[in-house]
């Protein structure tokens, strides 16, 4: 097998009128989640917990062994000895890079150097940390089964001499005005896990472009749409669709997936939008008694955003004085709203409705 030599961008065979259903469909449903996001308050604060259930699940996708609950513990006790800290720290830079990414987009284009910029960020301290982060590979990389030779390999992206060129004819393609924004989407992603620019972590800064590109193109109002939830689930079939491209140039079964994955992944966050708001209005009524009624809002919003915490962590994200945010969290756990671990001294407390609703 030779190194693949990738189509340019635009592409001229896209069977369109094949698409027109699929596209309509994701279209719609797209506008409605961001209809959503338009009228969500303290929409960072109350979808912080849904950014970091991206991070867990498009780290997942790559063999990284974190859960949604594992890493929220550890931002609660990150003094804790934990045997996974390598795969949490893992999923933490993803957040980070994210949360990085976004504040970006403000000064600087949709480009390579963004891209650079967001992996250097995934691989700081982790593994492939000692693979060039923020720098396209220099070397022949190749995609098999683990422990396989290059001989063995199911892809061989293109040589590394081809990179720029084809990296610079991805980022001309960003800016084009193409026919259906989210059928450009679907292939801006292909084609960037095909390139495959650096050494590792090109799936994680692949699925970060997905949100960043639909604000970007100001299809959403804000860079908030995760579809790795849909990916994981047929991780499968996202590997057979993005390999049918390079083995048969077959572009719209791969797009007839990602149009899918948006509609369904839409829904799916339309659903959990609707239950955390009817979750937040409900408990703002039953928070009013709250000890220092003044920090009810506070208190309210810090649960939303961190369902899992110590009297610490409450304490250093809500500014609220030592001896109140310890009233505070006994009015919690005796509501029922929060329930603490079994241990005597530093506790955990756990935000259960809505870990239900992001789980």
């Amino acid at each position: 097998m030779k190194p693949y030599i990738p189509q340019k961008l635009p592409l001229d065979g896209i069977d369109w009128v094949d698409l027109i259903d699929d596209i309509s469909k994701a279209n719609r449903a797209l506008a409605k989640y961001d209809g959503y996001l338009q009228v969500i308050p303290n929409k960072e604060l109350l979808l912080a917990p849904l950014t970091m259930k991206e991070a867990v699940l498009s780290s997942k996708i790559e063999g990284t062994q974190a859960s949604f609950e594992e890493v929220l513990n550890y931002e609660a006790n990150p003094k804790k000895n934990i045997s996974n800290y390598n795969d949490i720290e893992e999923v933490i830079n993803y957040k980070k890079a994210i949360n990085y990414a976004v504040d970006r987009l403000n000064d600087l284009p949709l480009s390579s150097r963004l891209f650079k910029e967001i992996h250097k960020i995934l691989l700081s301290g982790v593994r492939g940390g000692n693979k060039s982060p923020g720098n396209f590979r220099t070397g022949q990389v190749f995609i098999g089964k683990s422990g396989a030779s290059i001989n063995e390999a199911t892809f061989i992206p293109p040589q590394p001499q081809l990179i720029d060129e084809y990296i610079s004819n991805l980022e001309n393609y960003i800016h084009f005005d193409e026919k259906d924004v989210l059928v450009q989407l679907a292939i801006i992603h292909a084609q960037f896990e095909i390139i495959h620019p650096f050494w590792d972590g090109n799936g994680r800064v692949g699925r970060i472009l997905i949100p960043l590109f639909l604000f970007y193109k100001e299809v959403i109002s804000t860079p908030m749409f995760y579809v790795s939830e849909f990916l994981e689930s047929n991780r499968s079939d996202y590997y057979k669709y993005l390999s049918l491209v390079s083995k048969e140039k077959d572009w719209n079964s791969w797009v007839k997936f990602f149009l899918n994955a948006i509609y369904i992944q839409s829904n799916n966050n339309i659903q959990k939008i609707d239950k955390i708001l009817s979750l937040y209005n409900q408990l703002k009524e039953n928070i009013i008694d709250v000890p220092t009624p003044k920090n009810s809002i506070k208190v309210l919003d810090f649960l939303f955003s961190t369902p899992i915490f110590s009297a610490k962590l409450f304490t250093e994200k809500t500014d609220i004085e030592k001896r109140n945010v310890y009233r505070i969290i006994d009015f919690l756990v005796d509501k029922e709203i929060v329930y603490p671990d079994n241990k005597e001294r530093n506790k955990t407390y756990y935000f259960d409705k809505l870990l239900e609703i992001i789980s």
